[in-house]
């Protein structure tokens, strides 16, 4: 099949349909990203930013459009959508702020007779290959601090949200940026892993699965560039004795199943202390019970499909499983009246008589499932929230912060939160550690991995 679908998990019909990029096609593309690197390189900063400021309000103007798009590509409630846009727009703003500081040049300090400093340079073409579950935000990540760092950046998204390669397009021609420092190409996965081969390419930012991430860490095992991997998580939450259990509640219940719970960040186990686990759990089912599961392009929707039937299936065999096994499923399904097997609709689920011989509790669901096991300390729920292949972000709930920060030196993870979940601040360097990948972005931090230091050592003239 010379074309790439989307097919849409509100219907199962094909929503959005586009032809693969060429042979031709594709080496026009990246020909253009070389050449207009180089002049985009000298570029000040001032005139970068202006552009990729201007390429944010292009966006926001087209909130209303791209927020039925997404539900229609991937599910997310039209209720919610628009967050993600202006969330994509803030992390944006940021970056393009923090340019300065991430891309100042460094002062080694003084020598007699000389003049030194070290300059961030960019690398030249950046290859961005972005997931469908959070489209903007995951993108923006990689797109706006490349872009102010000097780089040229070629999108190739996930077919399921194919549209959004098309509309940061729309938006960087409506804020005047010159032509091809940013293109998008539709190209098959497979396409898309050669191309880390290819000698045009400076940089590779990927977002996926871990078995995705190897294939293009192994694409670039001949090259010496730098390949940015965010991959899988089975992100932990500790519920401590002293926790508010009902704001507890609300927020981690919400970090599993927002976005029906398609985020590698998302909160997909629980470890609550055996003194709190019945209060927590009870409420946790009322507040589950109220969720309005439906067809994401209505407004009263607040949980919508899985990316596709195929998910789905994945996820209830899980559920299925880990009943099969011994867990007991706390949520009815038949209470949501949308869930339907053999769709891509299906009900939230709380389960608990978990336990770490389960496949739900080790690995990644990707969907509104979580799992909810009793400890007796922060020891045991140490060693539960460390067994697992994937370490991005890691909630402890207490009112001990010192506690939290002790807990959380010892968790292996990316981010340590506290009273929160599911979130990021782009201050911050977005990182994980173990199968969750390598590299990070984000803050000036972010800058680092986008640009390389280049030496100044200038003798100077004697008078």
């Amino acid at each position: 099949m010379n074309v790439q679908q989307t097919i849409s998990p509100v219907d199962g019909g094909i929503y959005a349909e586009r032809p693969f990029a060429d042979h031709a096609h594709i080496d026009a593309t990246f020909d253009r990203a070389v050449k207009a690197q180089t002049a985009w390189a000298l570029t000040s900063l001032d005139q970068r930013a202006a552009y990729c400021t201007a390429f944010c309000e292009a966006l926001l103007r087209h909130t209303d459009e791209i927020a039925l798009e997404l539900a229609w590509q991937m599910g997310r409630p039209v209720s919610q959508a628009p967050n993600e846009i202006r969330t994509c727009v803030d992390r944006a703003r940021y970056m393009i702020a923090e340019a300065p500081a991430g891309l100042a040049p460094l002062d080694p300090g003084p020598k007699n007779g000389f003049k030194r400093y070290v300059k961030r340079t960019p690398l030249g073409v950046v290859f961005v290959i972005a997931p469908w579950n959070y489209p903007l935000l995951t993108a923006v990540n990689s797109i706006i601090p490349a872009i102010m760092a000097g780089n040229a950046v070629v999108l190739k998204h996930a077919a399921q949200t194919q549209l959004v390669a098309e509309r940061f397009q729309q938006a960087f021609d409506e804020a005047g940026l010159p032509a091809c420092v940013f293109q998008y190409i539709h190209v098959a996965g497979a396409t898309a892993e050669q191309l880390v081969k290819d000698s045009r390419v400076a940089h590779v930012n990927f977002t996926g699965s871990v078995a995705v991430g190897h294939a293009v860490s192994r694409a670039a095992a001949d090259r010496f560039i730098g390949v940015g991997l965010e991959l899988g998580g089975k992100d932990p939450a500790y519920v401590r004795a002293d926790a508010d259990i009902q704001f507890a509640v609300e927020n981690l219940i919400d970090g599993a199943f927002f976005n029906s719970g398609q985020s590698c960040c998302g909160i997909e186990r629980i470890y609550a202390h055996a003194s709190v686990f019945d209060e927590f759990v009870a409420k946790a089912v009322d507040f589950t019970s109220a969720y309005r599961l439906g067809d994401p392009t209505k407004a009263e929707t607040n949980i919508g499909p899985v990316v596709s039937a195929k998910a789905a299936c994945f996820i209830r065999a899980q559920v299925d499983e880990a009943v099969y096994q011994g867990a007991r499923a706390l949520i009815p399904p038949a209470t949501f009246a949308a869930d339907a097997p053999g769709t891509a609709y299906l009900a939230p689920q709380i389960l608990v008589d978990v336990n770490h011989s389960m496949r739900v509790m080790t690995e990644e669901t990707f969907g509104p499932v979580v799992g909810v096991m009793k400890v007796g300390s922060d020891e045991e729920a140490i060693r539960l929230m460390n067994d697992s292949a994937y370490g991005l972000t890691a909630a402890i709930f207490t009112r001990d912060v010192e506690a939290a920060e002790r807990i959380g030196d010892r968790v292996e993870t990316g981010t340590v939160f506290l009273n929160r979940c599911d979130a990021l601040d782009p201050a911050l360097p977005w990182v994980g550690v173990k199968d969750t990948g390598r590299g990070y972005t984000l803050s000036r931090w972010g800058y680092e991995t986008l640009t390389r230091p280049k030496s100044y050592h200038l003798r100077l003239p004697q008078s």
